[in-house]
This record gives C-alpha cells, structure tokens and sequence, in this order.
C-alpha cells in the first residue's frame, strides 16, 4: 500500500489533517507518517525528519508527500536529496492541497492505487468545492466505457448526501473489484465521472434524495454494480444514515431477539414441522420375550438410520452422529429397559421411561458439557420410539421457510436446500448441532426467534436474513425487494467464489494462504477435490474407530487413507491421531468415568495410555507417506514430554515399515490448550507445524462449553482473549514453523483477515465453505490486516474486534 507523509509548518495542523483523513477509512489503515513543526508548539520544518517519516511510511509501494506552503515545499526537496537512491525513486511530492488532498488521497491509497493515482487523485482534491462554487472543475468529463456493460440507479438517503466519509467507502469499494465503474447525478444531469476517484465524485453534487446513476466495464462489472447497490442500500454503511422504514413495513415477528445461525437471504410461506415426541398407546405387554425383540430391531433400524444420514454428511460434523450412535449401545440405558419389559412394561413405554430417567440424570448435573448431552438422549430416544410404534419419521413441510421450536441434527440433515429456503427456530442457538448443519448446507437460519414465531399461521408469507438475524412476517413488496438485492448480491459473490475456487488464496498485497478442507470420511475427501481444497488440512480419524466393537488394524486404516489420498489427487493429508476419550468412549478401549470428559484422558493422553493403538495408527500412516505428502499431527497436546513420546513411536512405526526416510513427512501438534499456546516458543523446536484448534481453544480460554446454548454468546472465538493465545502461537512458532487454524473461526470470513494479519498461514474449513473463505483471503491486505489483528488484541470484547474488522 501507497504511504502518505504530512509536512506542515504546524504538528498540531498535520495531526487533525491526518486524523480527519484517517476516519475515512476505519478499516482500512493506510500507512500514514506526520513530520511537522520544530516541536509541540514551534512552526517550522526539518529536512531530516521528513526523511524519517518517509522511510517509516514507506512499505515497498511508495510513499507520496503532502506540503503546506513555503518552506515545507523546500524542506521535503531538500528531505528527497537526502533519501537513498532506491527510496528516492519511489517518492512523489505533489502540489495538492493538503487537508483534501490528504483525505483524496488516504482513499485512494487505501484502496489500492499507485502512487501516481495517489498522486493525481490528492492534486485533483480541490474539484469538488471548485464544482460547487462555480469555478470549472479540473480535467475533462469521463468517457462513456466501452461497449454495453450492466447499469442501475440508486437513491441516496443519507442525511448529507455523498460527502466524504460515505463516498470513501463508495471509493474503497469499487477499487476492490477488476472494474471500470462511473457514477453520475442523474437529478442534476451531471457527466459520468470514475467512481474510484474522490476528488471526481465530489463534483456531482449529490444530496439526499439524489438519484444516482451507476454503470461498469470489464471483467467483474456487473459484481461491481451489485456492490454499488448493495451499498447504497446500507447507506453507504453511514451509521445513523438508513431512512425510516415504510409507514407499511411490517415489524420482525420479535425485534432484536432472533440471533443469525446461518448467513443468507429466505423468503417463502411458513412452513410448520411437526417435531412433537408421539403418543404411547396403553396397551398390554406381549410378554418379555417380544416385547426385547421389538427394541432390538427398533436399534438395529434406528442404527442404520443414524450412519446412512452420518455418511451424506459431507462436512466437519459427522461426529455429532457418532454420540448417538454410541446411545444406541449404553449398557445402562439398555440394563434399565431390559429390566422395564421384564417388569411387566411393553417396549416403547419402557424404552421411553428409561430415556427420559437418563435425560433427567444429565440435567440435573452440575457440568455444562454433560448437561447438554440430555439433548442427544431425547433426540435419539424420540427417534426409536418412532420405529416402535411405526410413526413416519419428524415430517418436514412442502417448500417454503422451515418453521420448528427446536431442531435435532437427524431432522436438519434430512432437510432439502432445493425445498427449504429458511430456517425460522423459537430456540436454539448459533451454536447447536442442528444450526452447525444448517450453515453447512448453506440454508439461511434464524434461532432463538422466541415463542411468538410457533404462533404464525401456515402459509404466512415470512423473510429472513441469516445473517443479521432480522424476520420480517408478511413482508411489504420494498422489504422483498431490499431482501431481493442483498440476495442478488451475495448469489454474485458465491458465483465468484465458486468460478476461482480451484485458484490459489493469495492476498491483495502478495501472500499465499493455503485453505484446506477438515475432512472426516471418503465422502468428505471427494467433496473437498470438487471444492477447491488446497489441501486436507484435518483428517479425523474418529470415524475408523467410533460404532464397532474392535479397533481397525493397521492393514484397514492404510486402505482407508489410500481412498482419501485418491479421492484429493495426491495432495498432502494432514492426518489427525484419534482423538477420543471420556466424552467419545471405545468399548474396546475401557477407561475410568471421570466427571469431567472435557479435562481429562483425550487427544494424545489416551493415546499414550494405549500404545497399541497409536502404534498401529502410526504404521499406516508411515505407510501411506511413502506414496503421499502426509503430517501427522497429535491432539490435545498440553506439554513437550508428550511430543517427544509421540515423535518417538513415531519413529519406531518408521523402522517398522522398513526404516527408509519419507521426505514429505512432516509432524505437528494441535494447539487447543491455553498452557500450549502460551508455551509455542518451547513446542516449536520439536515440530514442523502448528494447527490451532480454535473451537477448544476457545472454550478452554473462557470456560464456556461450547455445545451449551446458555455460553452460545461468551463462546466466541473472536474474544480478545482467544486473540492474544493465537498471537501468542504465531509469535512462538518463529519463521520456521508454519501455524494454521483448523476450527470454526477459520471458516468466518470476518475472522480471515484478522488470522492472517495475527500470521497465520493455513486455514482448514468444512468442504462447502472452501470457495468463499478463498475469496474473504483475496480481498485481505495482510499489512493492512496485521494493523487491525494489533487493535483488535487491545479491544474489550468480540462486538469491538467485529465492528474492527
């Protein structure tokens, strides 16, 4: 980015200049160095500090100066004499006036420009004040582009019409895309002028209530358009500025209580599901013997429900079956409804008893993580009571919005995106499974909407936004049509994703970002090839060794990896150890209760403790990367005596499998303990690479379990404090260790640019998602970025690092 340098004969002049101009741009931070006044209160220019001011602005794209009068002219000739050659040639002193020529060319140069256009853009700045009292304005009107390109009309509600802080961000806009864009006042009947040029687009004039024309050219012109719209519909994102609403607007079904789940615009009529747990009849039993049978094919039925709808799961969260799954084999449970029929009871009375005692069990425990579990009791016993009493399955409405109290994964992996155009939830959270799997199969989602939504009549025409959490019941045509062009804009940018997706990431300013795919089947695999991913940058091995009652063998895994590494064309695997435990038992690997699954023998822990297992593990793997570009990588790791004992079977799985070097294999770690991410520096020396594990990061850091709808709002990985541990792993890793971030957060494109101005170099994301966090890594300044990462560790909470970033 261009860096701009203020010499004024006063400090004081020069730092309100230079703060006016800053707040143009809040997020977009442009290199920007004052060298004014002998001291705090002398008038007066130095030489030798313009040139310190100059080498501290300039970033590699040049730096161009702005003069006040006199001697400031002279001292910044005298300053270019004394510069290194090299330096010397990249700067540009230009006659412009400064305050609006600083603030023309603090836009431009945060949108990207040279420093010619910096330049010329700063010395045009007097324009629009010339246009507006009547002196003729600088240079001629634009030519008409070339050939047809798309068009439109916008109105402008700001109070102040375009003036400079919207018109900025109109300018900051419109240099993001491959674009000739031009604007014109078509109230006024103005001339078309380059919508990427401050100084020009004060010409025009524009006041509240002026319509203004909008025309491009070029590659990305009708995307450009639909930003221009898009924005002009946000008021140019001018706080304060968005016109009343319509006297026959429609009010959202409950203002401010519905809470995004899943970005995107639905619109369509509502659409009940009926999800209510079905009636027992009071019937006798048939006898014990029956009555057992009745369970047992009712499990086996349910059991092969829960893995066809686990293996159509195409994205990072498989795993939620697998906690079902494994409900269907608790001894406990079972004991119990055994005992229950054989006291007289018939199966689905007895099976519902016995559920609903193990549900009470786990809410009246004092551990969150626990007590969420109650939901998976009740989910997976309203499903085998279902197949016990020959009831169809939750049935989900005809086409329109989906509207529910609650929703279980099963229900919402079931849903048809071609069907479903929203999801409308009176509870939940953002964070529940079956909002996780929404957002993965891309269908729009409001939750926690509040009782009053169940209310709404079926058929009602109802719109929401999945992004900001607005719901709008019988919506007036302008609501549909502002509705409208946000979808249009966002179905733009998902084209735009999904044509580049195959492309590398690499930010405006230079820097590559791998983006890989969390992957937890073949299935998986083969999604990711088709979504662009880089990589497989999380390979979880859970799904070999979860619903079986013995461990696979080195031969299976090998096989099963191979599938993968085919299905990816021989990019690197990034294979993740097993990572069970108390809260994932293997019947085959018993271990002691403990009271708090989260904090106990998981990850790398209960590796160690079997070394069967890991050994056998380890084998495959080694196996495999003599063929692929595999890592390795242990979770849950909290000290180096554990990477040291790992790297160690590590090696003796190596001698194993013949003993010969494979080049392309690498060893890393997930860091997703605090005590790891704060000791980085010491782990570094033992490993190639770090992976952030930012979701147990997160609820580790701020002891909020990120599975309980009561934490969904402390759980936020954008927490200043979840920050500083991932500045603090980047910082650890140094230049040779490469750091990624394989959780949640890497998947929002918000937290994109913060991650790779923190120093991140790899994301790794659910499949469908690859495409867009690609395009949030192209529209990343990483300078620019590592600017607002440093403000955003010193912010208060994440609502203060958002409205950052």
């Amino acid at each position: 980015m261009v860096g701009l340098v203020v010499v004024s004969h006063s400090r004081a002049l020069a730092r309100a200049a230079a703060a006016l101009a800053a707040e143009m741009v809040p997020d977009r931070p442009v290199p920007l160095e004052v060298a004014a006044g002998l001291d705090e209160t002398t008038f007066g220019t130095d030489a030798v500090a313009i040139t310190e001011a100059v080498t501290a602005a300039d970033h590699g794209d040049g730096v161009v100066v702005l003069m006040d009068l006199g001697s400031a002219v002279l001292s910044a000739e005298l300053a270019l004499d004394l510069l290194e050659d090299g330096v010397r040639d990249r700067v540009v002193l230009t006659p412009a006036p400064l305050v609006e020529g600083l603030i023309a060319a603090t836009v431009a140069a945060a949108g990207g420009a040279t420093r010619q256009e910096v330049a010329e853009e700063a010395a045009g700045a007097l324009s629009g004040k010339q246009s507006h009292l009547g002196a003729p304005p600088p240079g001629p009107a634009s030519a008409p582009p070339s050939g047809p390109g798309p068009s439109a009309t916008v109105t402008v509600v700001n109070p102040h019409g375009l003036h400079a802080r919207p018109a900025a961000r109109l300018v900051t806009q419109v240099r993001s895309f491959d674009a000739t864009v031009e604007l014109r006042n078509a109230t006024t009947g103005s001339a078309w002028v380059p919508a990427a040029s401050l100084s020009r687009l004060a010409t025009l004039g524009v006041l509240q209530g002026h319509e203004i024309g909008v025309r491009a050219s070029g590659p990305q012109a009708a995307a450009a358009v639909e930003a221009v719209v898009a924005l002009a519909a946000r008021s140019f994102d001018e706080t304060g500025a968005s016109p009343p609403p319509p006297a026959t607007a429609p009010a959202p079904v409950a203002p401010g209580a519905g809470r995004p789940a899943s970005p995107g615009i639905g619109h369509g009529p509502a659409r009940h599901a009926s999800t209510a747990e079905p009636e027992i009849p009071d019937v006798p039993s048939r006898g014990p013997g029956a009555e057992w049978q009745r369970i047992e094919d009712a499990l086996s039925t349910a059991r092969q429900d829960l893995l066809r709808i686990r293996a159509g799961t195409t994205d990072d969260h498989a795993g939620i079956f697998d906690a079902h799954l494994l409900l269907l084999d608790d001894a406990d449970l079972l004991d119990d409804v055994r005992s229950r029929i054989e006291g007289g009871s018939p199966a689905p009375r007895a099976w519902a008893d016995a559920t609903a005692r193990i549900a009470a069990e786990f809410d009246a425990l004092p551990d969150a993580y626990l007590q969420a579990r109650a939901t998976d009791v009740r989910s997976v016993g309203t499903q085998v009571l279902r197949t016990l009493l020959g009831v169809p399955a939750t049935a989900m409405p005809d086409e329109g919005v989906l509207i529910a109290a609650d929703l279980s994964p099963a229900d919402a992996a079931a849903l048809d995106p071609a069907r479903i155009t929203g999801i409308l939830l009176a509870s939940g959270s953002p964070t529940s499974h079956g909002a996780i799997l929404a957002r993965t199969r891309g269908i729009p989602a409001v939750v926690a909407v509040g009782p009053a939504l169940l209310d709404i009549p079926e058929g009602t025409p109802v719109a929401l936004d999945g992004a900001t959490g607005e719901v709008v019941v019988d919506p007036s045509e302008p609501v549909l049509a502002a509705l409208r062009e946000r979808a249009v804009a966002q179905a733009s940018r998902r084209r735009r994703a999904l044509a580049r997706a195959a492309e590398p990431a690499v930010t405006r300013d230079g820097v590559p970002i791998a983006v890989g795919a969390n992957v937890g089947s073949v299935a998986d695999a083969d999604s990711a090839a088709t979504s662009g991913a880089d990589l497989a940058g999380l390979i979880r091995t859970e799904f070999l060794f979860l619903g079986r009652d013995t461990a696979p063998d080195a031969d299976e895994q090998e096989a099963v990896y191979r599938q993968i590494a085919a299905a990816l064309d021989g990019r690197r695997l990034r294979i993740r150890t097993l990572d069970v435990g108390g809260d994932k038992p293997l019947p085959y690997a018993p271990a002691a209760a403990e009271d708090n699954p989260f904090l106990g023998v998981r990850g790398i822990r209960h590796s160690l403790a079997h070394p069967a297992l890991l050994a056998a593990q380890l084998l495959a793997i080694v196996r495999v990367a003599h063929d692929v570009p595999v890592d390795v990588m242990f979770p849950m790791v909290s000290t180096v005596d554990e990477v040291v004992a790992a790297r160690r079977m590590l090696g003796e799985a190596m001698s194993l499998a013949g003993g010969s070097a494979r080049p392309g294999l690498r060893v890393g770690i997930m860091v997703e303990v605090p005590a790891a991410a704060l000791k980085a520096a010491a782990l570094a020396p033992h490993v190639d690479f770090l992976s952030i594990g930012t979701n147990d990061l997160t609820q580790y850091a701020l002891a909020a379990e990120r599975g309980n709808p009561a934490l969904a709002t402390l759980a936020d990985g954008l927490d200043p404090g979840v920050l500083r541990l991932i500045d603090a792993v980047c910082r650890g890793a140094g230049d040779r260790v490469s750091v990624s971030v394989c959780g949640e957060l890497a998947a929002d494109e918000t937290a994109v640019p913060l991650l790779a101005g923190l120093g991140v170099r790899e994301l790794s994301v659910a499949p469908p998602l690859i495409p867009a966090v690609k395009e949030a890594v192209r529209a990343t300044d990483r300078a620019r970025a590592a600017a607002v990462a440093a403000r955003a560790l010193g912010s208060d909470g994440p609502a203060a690092v958002r409205a950052l970033s």
